[in-house]
Formats: C-alpha cells, sequence, structure tokens
C-alpha cells in the first residue's frame, strides 16, 4: 500500500551536500508508487532557483531538475519565503508555518534533512 510521505529539507544547500541528495531520494520515492511532498523550509528553497552556482552538488542537481519538473513533484514553501527565488515551472503551494506542521502530522513517514 502506497505511503504518504514528506521530504523535509530545511538545510542550506549552499553549506551542505545533504539537501540535493534529499531531492535525489524525494525523486526516487515519487518514481515508486508513494505520495510523496517535499518541504523546503529556510534556505533550502534555493534548491529551485535560476541561480544554482553556490549550491553544493549544483552539477548532480541541474541532472535532477528536469525529471522534477516533469513529474511535477509537489513542493510546500513557507509562505514568508523569498518567491523571487523559485522558477515558476515547479509545483509549489506557498503555506503558512501552522499549515506545514499539521501536513507534517498527517503523513505516515517523514524523512529530514
Amino acid at each position: 500500500m502506497a505511503k504518504k510521505i514528506a521530504v523535509v529539507i530545511r538545510e542550506d544547500p549552499r553549506q551542505t551536500h545533504r539537501p540535493v541528495e534529499a531531492l535525489r531520494i524525494a525523486l526516487g520515492l515519487v518514481a515508486g508508487t508513494h505520495d510523496t511532498t517535499v518541504v523546503l523550509l529556510n534556505e533550502a528553497v534555493r534548491l529551485l532557483s535560476e541561480d544554482l552556482d553556490d549550491v553544493i552538488d549544483m552539477e548532480i542537481l541541474e541532472k535532477y531538475l528536469p525529471s522534477i519538473e516533469h513529474l511535477e513533484i509537489p513542493f510546500i514553501v513557507q509562505s514568508d519565503a523569498d518567491r523571487s527565488l523559485v522558477q515558476s515551472q515547479f509545483a509549489v503551494q506557498y503555506q503558512p508555518a501552522e499549515y506545514i506542521r499539521h501536513f507534517l502530522t498527517d503523513v505516515d513517514r517523514t524523512l529530514v534533512f
């Protein structure tokens, strides 16, 4: 039976490789039967930016972004995030922190990076 999974990315992709690795894992989960949503907190929103020059493992991220866009992986970003960072082709919902907390309590599994 398919599970509802949230992949929460809260680390800054300019400081560590973990956010890019988390997106790779999310892409693998979406390719299966799981209902997967990616939650981007704080500076992790930079993963969906046009300017990826400062992102660690930028080359790897650039390979995954077309698949993420094509599969329409759902993203939830805090409503107070800088929306100018996010490219419009991604399936992004902007939600307040309270909604995100409630969403995370409703999923079957949560992976936090």
